[in-house]
């Protein structure tokens, strides 16, 4: 399946969360910007996608994006201010893409 630029009308910021020892030795945690990328935003409008993902919410996403090697679960994606973390990640085609599945942060 080939990603078509067309569809990527949407910019999402992929994050990870990075710490940070001072000199105290106190730890502190923060989410750091990774790559900000174009995506295509999918709208889940069927029963069964949402029954497949898990509970039917509103806090729910899919993104399509172009392909990212270093991407894993424990990454968030920031999007139009609220942050979604991610709870799969799909390969589309050889390396074309991914599908991304996000939940929204409560």
């Amino acid at each position: 399946m080939k990603i078509r630029s067309g569809n990527l009308d949407r910019q999402i910021t992929i994050t990870r969360l990075s710490e940070t020892v001072s000199a105290s030795g106190g730890v502190s945690k923060s989410w750091t910007p990774l790559h900000t990328i174009r995506a295509e935003k999918i709208e889940l409008s069927s029963a069964d996608d949402l029954e497949a993902f898990g509970n039917a919410d509103a806090g729910q996403v899919v993104f399509r994006v172009r392909f990212i090697p270093d991407l894993t679960t424990n990454d968030r994606i920031t999007f139009e201010g609220q942050a979604y973390d991610l709870e799969g990640i799909t390969e589309l085609g050889r390396k074309h893409g991914q599908e991304l599945r996000g939940v929204l942060v409560q």
